[in-house]
C-alpha cells in the first residue's frame, strides 16, 4: 500500500460497513434499482494480517516451534457524522492460545488501523498495542479494542456533475439507458476517490507476513 499524507484526515487510535437502505428495490417508476452510497468507512481485514504467530525459539518457524497464535475477529463498526467530519469506530476481539500452559503470561502484539483511500492510498496510519492475559494453567487468551477515525466530510462528498450523472433517471428506449455510468472513467475515478476504508490488522514483520502467505 502507498503512503501519503493528508491534512483531510485524524486518525486516533485506542486498541464500517455502514447501514444502508433500499438497497437493490426497484424503484416505483420502474426506471431502475437503488443503490445507497454511504459516506461511511467500510472496514475490514486486509488479507494476511488477521493472524499472527510467534515461535520460540526464534529463528524457527515449524509448527513443533509455534508459542502463541492469536486472531482477529468479530470486528464491527460504528458511525456518526458531525458537521465537519464522518467519525467511524471499529471495535474488534482478539482470540489467542499458547504452546504451553504453565505459567500465568502476558502477551503485547502489536495491531494497525489504517485509512485508505480509493482502494490503495493509505492516508493516515496508527500503531497501537494490546495485551493479553494467559491465567496459570490456561492455553487462551482473550481480549477486545477498538480503534477510532475520521474522515472530512468533504472528502467523501461527490463531485455535483458527477452526482447528477449517478442519479441522472435512464428510461427504457433512451440512447444509455443500458450504459453503466460507471463504465466512465471520470465517474469511477471521482467515485473511488471520495471512497474510504478502516483496515484493522496485526503490524507483522516481513517474515510474519510470509509465514502466513505460505502456511
Amino acid at each position: 500500500m502507498r503512503f501519503v499524507q493528508s491534512a483531510l484526515l485524524v486518525i486516533a487510535a485506542a486498541a464500517s460497513v455502514s447501514g444502508c437502505s433500499r438497497r437493490g428495490e426497484v424503484d416505483e417508476l420502474g426506471t431502475g434499482i437503488y443503490a445507497i452510497r454511504s459516506t461511511c468507512p467500510q472496514v475490514g481485514i486486509p488479507a494476511g494480517t488477521g493472524d499472527i504467530t510467534l515461535f520460540s525459539p526464534a529463528g524457527r518457524n515449524d509448527a513443533a516451534a509455534i508459542d502463541v497464535v492469536a486472531t482477529i475477529t468479530n470486528l464491527r463498526s460504528q458511525c456518526n457524522e458531525d458537521a465537519t467530519y464522518v467519525n467511524s469506530t471499529a471495535t474488534f476481539d482478539i482470540v489467542a492460545t499458547r504452546r504451553d500452559a504453565a505459567q500465568a503470561r502476558q502477551v503485547t502484539l502489536p495491531y494497525y488501523n489504517v485509512i485508505a483511500q480509493g482502494g490503495s492510498d493509505v492516508v493516515a496510519k496508527k500503531i497501537g498495542y494490546v495485551a493479553l492475559n494467559f491465567a496459570a494453567g490456561s492455553l487462551r487468551a482473550q481480549t477486545n479494542a477498538q480503534a477510532t477515525g475520521r474522515v472530512a466530510r468533504s472528502a467523501v462528498a461527490l463531485p455535483e456533475e458527477v452526482r447528477r450523472e449517478l442519479t441522472r433517471i435512464r428510461r427504457p428506449g433512451d440512447a444509455d439507458a443500458a450504459v453503466d455510468p460507471m463504465s466512465d472513467p471520470v465517474v469511477r475515478d471521482a467515485v473511488a476517490k471520495a471512497t474510504f476504508e478502516q483496515l484493522i490488522g496485526f503490524q507483522l514483520t516481513q517474515d510474519q507476513l510470509r509465514y502466513n502467505a505460505t502456511r
